[in-house]
């Protein structure tokens, strides 16, 4: 392979193909080390999908009933894995396995295959993606730390006590872990994080799960199930839309790793590591997936129409108030791992624009290290120290001024669903395989371009709508 001065030399790749986003902000030339495996890229995506999203699934299927709803968590988990095995390929450029560029994030092969112009234009929903994930992490966060102490309240003073907390301290504490977890140089540094993240949320997930089975089981033996096959009755055909469009943008959220993908293909080693990203898409997907439906269904049945927007924080269940408790430690938990996943890409980006402009600046590039004991040694950035710390205050603070976790889940998911997940993915496919129009593979993606369209605008117009009614409250 040439290196890199050489290829800008000879017109391979274009001098500012470095500016663009990837896992490690110093990582320039390809002798970066690459370290990871098809269980660390599992325990990744496990952690970047089995998030805060996966507790709002039983109202999602509430919206929708019993057809509509689990159909919907199936079509959205198939179609991102679909278009996430199509983003595989385009690690490498030109050829998936022999390609002598390596696209290090999604914005980088979005410019190998389609373009400048067009990776300028994704770089809003990517960075926009990056962000907004970070603010719902805060908030649910805030929401589970809030929960705890209502849930101990309750059991002491009754269920009928008015245990009211703000949500505002518990952001602020979030906040502090994340100035300190913020520091950590890049996302290859945080494997042991999301390992740690990743059993949280399969713990919180299994109590969700296991408390919505047990209400069910007991339903089940008085001969009820709750539920029906449209969704949610006794509201107005309006509000009814809105409120199926709104789910769809919930479902949207809770498979919207696609952005983070190829920062992930990026820890693996060689060679072939397009074959291990799918495996590891394969199995974490079918993970996530069987867990979506078993806590939205549960939940669902455990509740009917009163399912609630989050099974653990909307006090769905007081008792045992220990095991309630537990879930919502682990979300927290497991949310402090989940935010530098969502970071570190954003993070490296700015970094690297920013060294380039200014090469010589010690306040950019020189590295302070220190040993502490007992820990690998620290590295320290004057720049990063004073930029990602800016980045957490200014997500706490938008935050703290839209606390709506259901709203700000369904917004998020359905701005970035159709162009992140959908079509990038499918016309980065067509051009690196040069698929003729009119042929049907070509006639196939186009219609479920158009299918996803359709459910993105949708969702986003449910969840706008959602949003303002509740800062409004109207």
């Amino acid at each position: 392979m040439l290196p890199v001065e050489e290829r800008r030399k000879s017109g391979v790749e274009s001098p500012d193909v470095e500016e663009l986003s990837s896992s490690s902000a110093s990582d320039s030339n390809d002798s970066f080390e690459r370290t990871g495996s098809v269980l660390s890229a599992i325990a990744h995506l496990i952690n970047a999908t089995i998030g805060s999203g996966v507790l709002s699934l039983a109202w999602c299927v509430a919206q929708l009933g019993w057809i509509a709803g689990p159909l919907c968590i199936v079509a959205f988990g198939a179609v991102t894995l679909i278009s996430s095995n199509l983003l595989c390929d385009c690690y490498k450029y030109p050829h998936p396995e022999t390609g002598h560029i390596r696209n290090r994030s999604y914005a980088k092969a979005v410019k190998s295959y389609l373009g400048k112009k067009k990776a300028n234009f994704i770089g809003v929903f990517i960075y926009e993606s990056f962000y907004g994930f970070d603010i719902a992490f805060t908030i649910t966060a805030a929401i589970s730390m809030r929960a705890i102490m209502q849930s101990n309240c309750y059991h002491k003073n009754g269920h009928d006590a008015p245990c009211e907390y703000g949500n505002t301290n518990f952001m602020l504490v979030y906040g502090a872990v994340q100035l300190f977890l913020a520091q950590i140089p890049d996302l290859q540094e945080t494997y042991i994080l999301s390992i740690i993240a990743a059993a949280m949320s399969f713990g919180y997930a299994s109590i969700g799960l296991g408390l919505g089975m047990a209400k069910t089981i007991g339903h089940a033996k008085k001969g009820v199930v709750k539920g029906n096959l449209s969704g949610i009755q006794g509201v107005s055909s309006t509000e009814k839309a809105f409120l199926v469009f709104q789910a769809i943008g919930d479902i949207a959220f809770t498979y919207s790793y696609n952005i983070i993908v190829l920062d992930i293909q990026d820890t693996l080693k060689e060679p072939r590591e397009n074959i291990k990203m799918k495996k590891a898409l394969r199995i974490g997907v079918s993970i996530t997936t069987f867990f979506f439906l078993c806590c939205g269904c549960f939940g669902y049945a455990a509740f009917g129409d009163k399912a609630p927007g989050n099974l653990l924080t909307d006090f769905a269940f007081y008792e045992p108030y220990w095991l309630v408790d537990l879930g919502n430690v682990c979300i927290a938990l497991h949310l402090m791992g989940g935010y530098p996943m969502y970071s570190q890409p954003l993070f490296a980006a700015v970094e690297r624009k920013v060294k380039k402009m200014y090469p010589d600046s010690e306040f950019v590039n020189k590295e302070y290290t220190k040993q502490v004991p007992l820990v690998p040694r620290i590295r320290m950035n004057l720049f990063r120290l004073c930029f990602r710390s800016a980045y957490v205050v200014s997500t706490t603070a938008i935050a703290i001024v839209f606390p709506y976790f259901n709203q700000v889940l369904g917004v998020i998911g359905a701005l970035n669903f159709w162009p992140v997940m959908i079509y990038f993915p499918i016309q980065m496919y067509l051009k690196q395989n040069d698929v003729k129009p009119w042929t049907p593979i070509w006639m196939f993606l186009q219609g479920v371009k158009v299918v996803c369209f359709i459910c993105s605008a949708l969702a986003l117009v449910g969840s706008v709508q959602g949003l303002v009614k509740s800062k409004l409250g109207i």
